[in-house]
């Protein structure tokens, strides 16, 4: 356990020190190209990455046969096959050492050359870099002198949106597209772009094959979270829930939305801050943006608990919740400790917990290895 926090803590000042423009090596994990080709048919006979014999896997192949069938008594019709993911930790890897988005907040803040953030943004970016290193962010390091600031969710994300305030929508896509081609730290041959759990992109498929309608609902910004997963997961755009800002147009000079029109000559620039989509705020966008209540719900952190909860709640149909514990330390830069809180939390709740170090064969592919040092 400590060997591999004093692994993360040397791969994080490395990162943190190195900014992405300056070039990076070539992965040799699943491309994004094979990454889209994973395809799990109805029945499920061909998944490959799980192990399935696992509690976890029987409980979710069991129940999709179930309420599928229309001969069931738990048949869910069609249309209310709704299905919810959280993205960090529970689709991608959100240990590199750090969270995508926050990563790339640093990155922008503190490395990139072409941009001069406000001195404001400047120091609190300074503030989160050194919080990752001292208190672990989100794998919490063992003798820790502090804990994260209660505020840094809510501050680190509207920091994150003023450093990204004012680009268009192109400029953002090719940010966050470059920066998808960063090494993922702490892992060989795996790019932050490409770090999907392989076992997790079989089950979105495998529901796609089932006519459940998929939605992610995450913390990331909403426009990051469409770029990210494009191409890789058979899930709309539309059907991505996640931070939100105001977007304007580029002619707007602070007019009221309701009194500007938008011309020829504008373009969308990204706004400010409006939501973090985390905890309640979960639930609160699942019941705005989809209108139904899930029957299925993954995800990996107390900032997904309301919405297992919600999911599973006076649910009407049979619905189930599922955790990731992050429990792997050999293939994955996991946790402990936050996998036994994870693993008391779905005791307590009555959520499926699904071990990454037991029910997944693999988790990137065999030839992605910790990068130990």
């Amino acid at each position: 356990m400590m060997k591999g926090n004093r692994l993360c803590a040397a791969i994080l000042a490395a990162a943190l020190g190195f900014g992405f423009m300056a070039g990076t090596p070539s992965a040799e994990a699943a491309t994004r190209a094979e990454l889209a080709k994973i395809s799990v048919s109805r029945n499920g006979s061909d998944f490959k990455y799980w192990n399935e014999d696992a509690f976890s896997f029987r409980t979710l192949t069991r129940y999709v046969a179930d309420v599928t069938d229309p001969a069931s008594a738990h048949y869910i019709p069609v249309e209310d096959r709704i299905a919810v993911f959280d993205l960090d930790g529970t689709l991608v890897c959100e240990t590199t050492p750090c969270y995508f988005e926050w990563m790339m907040y640093l990155e922008r803040a503190l490395n990139d050359s072409s941009y001069t953030p406000a001195p404001a943004d400047r120091a609190y970016a300074e503030e989160v870099k050194q919080t990752i290193e001292e208190v672990g962010i989100p794998n919490p390091k063992p003798n820790r002198t502090r804990k994260m600031p209660k505020d840094m969710d809510l501050r680190q994300a509207q920091s994150q949106e003023s450093v990204f305030s004012g680009m268009t929508l192109t400029e953002y896509e090719r940010f966050v597209r470059k920066f998808m081609q960063t090494p993922a730290e702490g892992l060989k041959n795996l790019k932050r772009g490409d770090a999907f759990y392989l076992p997790m992109v079989e089950v979105v498929s495998y529901l796609n094959a089932n006519r459940f309608k998929c939605f992610i609902v995450s913390g990331t910004d909403r426009q990051a979270l469409r770029i990210l997963t494009d191409g890789i997961l058979p899930i709309d755009k539309d059907n991505i829930i996640g931070t939100d800002i105001t977007h304007v147009a580029s002619h707007q000079d602070g007019a009221d939305g309701l009194e500007y029109m938008f011309t020829e000559d504008d373009v969308v620039l990204r706004g400010e801050f409006t939501l973090k989509d985390v905890k309640m705020n979960k639930v609160a966008n699942i019941v705005r943006e989809i209108g139904k209540q899930p029957v299925l719900a993954f995800g990996n952190s107390s900032g997904d608990s309301s919405m297992l909860n919600y999911t599973i709640i006076n649910n009407k149909y049979k619905a189930l919740s599922f955790a990731l514990l992050c429990d792997d330390l050999e293939r994955e830069l996991g946790c402990m400790e936050k996998a036994d809180k994870m693993r008391a939390d779905c005791e307590k709740y009555g959520w499926i917990s699904v071990s990454m170090r037991d029910d997944f064969k693999t988790i990137y592919g065999n030839n992605v290895t910790r990068d130990v040092k």
